[in-house]
């Protein structure tokens, strides 16, 4: 729905090809392996200092935090408090919250249909994708909101039907934005406000923009 959405085609990628195309620079998961069951699950960090990892879900099937408590032992100084800590320490893995049909992804919070994020929040229809807020139908996103059907944005909100968006704003039907605010239907801009049919910086009737839009689009896809 993202593909055709944007460039008007069927999704011609898998999975594995989009994400190398499309999120090939945004920190994704990591598999790792349940220290009890062995069974593969997947975290945002695997860098524990004791590489312990444990599935969210069966961290909580396991018992109360009260079942986790070790029986008191003598502490002689900070190499006693250390040799302890990595007995006990581990990282949950997958963790969800208020959240359905999440699978390899960690931090997610109030969303639904989410793979392969990290810290995801009330959010649906997620792919690929580093910290976002109440977006949906999107991937490629770092540390945006509010984006709908959009492609590779960072650091953006109020993002629509667009794609590769930067540090903006209100940008809705627009390719190749940076630094700029209440876009729509805008190419390769940057540091310009309220504008529309515009690229490079540069004011463009209606029909000369969608001339060249279609040749952007196939562009994006062919390369």
């Amino acid at each position: 729905k993202i593909v055709g959405e944007l460039f008007g085609l069927q999704n011609p990628y898998t999975l594995e090809q989009f994400a190398a195309k499309f999120a090939f620079d945004i920190r994704l998961t990591t598999e790792v392996f349940d220290m009890i069951t062995g069974e593969s699950t997947w975290t945002q960090s695997n860098r524990g200092s004791t590489n312990k990892f444990m599935k969210f879900q069966n961290v909580l099937d396991a018992g109360s935090m009260e079942d986790w408590m070790k029986p008191k032992r003598e502490i002689n100084g900070m190499e006693d408090i250390l040799k302890y800590w990595q007995e006990c320490e581990l990282t949950a893995t997958e963790r969800a919250l208020n959240s359905i049909n999440v699978a390899k992804s960690d931090a997610v919070y109030g969303s639904q249909n989410i793979y392969r994020c990290i810290d995801i929040h009330n959010s649906k229809n997620v792919v690929f994708s580093e910290t976002s807020h109440d977006s949906e139908y999107s991937a490629g996103l770092q540390r945006s909101n509010n984006c709908v059907f959009s492609l590779r944005v960072d650091d953006s909100g109020n993002v629509s039907k667009s794609f590769q968006v930067s540090w903006s704003k209100n940008i809705s039907n627009c390719f190749f934005i940076k630094d700029s605010s209440n876009l729509s239907d805008c190419m390769f801009c940057s540091q310009i406000n309220d504008k529309r049919f515009c690229i490079a910086n540069m004011q463009f009737t209606e029909e000369e923009y969608r001339k060249w839009e279609k040749v952007v689009k196939a562009w994006i896809l062919s390369n």
